[in-house]
């Protein structure tokens, strides 16, 4: 790449965070309880970033278990004021129980407490989990090492899911998975929208993620003799 484009790919980079970061910022203002978790993660993220997996033994081994190739795990995180305003608009309330299918250090699932809903996150590297999760009990949420694809989804309302770099053939086992959800759960997806019957399109829309705006799909379950 050449060197003024990998300046200019860098100044966006550093743009973007300090957007998001600043969104988040003024949004957990207003739940000032979530502030000290949030900015425990942001410190650990910066210590020990989540957008590189080391290809340790342990990894590898999680991985072939989960049948699940090593560039699965490059990510980017969802940032607070998105995942709010999404959630606002999918319908999650007090009464609702999010999973955050991927959940990495958890952030979504502080969106999730801000509007008071339970808040479950199921990542596959245990790494993440280990950092991660004592902050997020912190807020009030929960956050599980374990295989998306085998995720317990009979109690969620929502289900939120950025698998943006998930292969096709992970995704169609996820997919697989959320056909156990009940009538009526919403899913919620990143970069690309539920494929197959079982689920009734919402809404789509373009929000703003740490590595750009991308497109959120607003999904709903069918019941099976409704299944399209």
């Amino acid at each position: 790449m050449p060197l003024p484009q990998m300046v200019a790919v860098r100044v966006w980079s550093v743009l973007l965070e300090v957007i998001t970061r600043l969104g988040d910022l003024l949004v957990l203002v207003l739940r000032p309880r979530l502030v000290p978790p949030y900015l425990s993660l942001w410190l650990r993220e910066a210590l020990a970033s989540p957008y590189r997996a080391r290809r340790s033994f342990d990894v590898v081994r999680v991985l072939h278990a989960s049948g699940q190739h090593f560039r699965e795990l490059i990510y980017g995180e969802t940032p607070i004021h998105t995942a709010v305003w999404l959630f606002k608009k999918s319908g999650l309330t007090s009464a609702s129980r999010l999973v955050d299918l991927g959940a990495g250090r958890g952030r979504v699932l502080l969106a999730a407490r801000w509007l008071g809903a339970q808040a479950l996150g199921i990542e596959l590297l245990e790494r993440h989990v280990t950092l991660a999760s004592g902050l997020v009990n912190r807020a009030g949420a929960e956050l599980r090492q374990g295989d998306a694809t085998q995720a317990d989804l009979g109690d969620a309302t929502h289900v939120f899911i950025n698998w943006t770099a998930l292969s096709p053939e992970t995704r169609e086992r996820i997919v697989e998975r959320l056909r156990t959800c009940r009538p009526g759960t919403r899913v919620l997806t990143v970069t690309r929208p539920v494929e197959g019957p079982g689920f009734t399109l919402l809404s789509q829309h373009s929000l703003l993620f740490t590595w750009g705006v991308e497109r959120v799909w607003i999904h709903e379950r069918c019941a099976p003799g409704d299944a399209l």
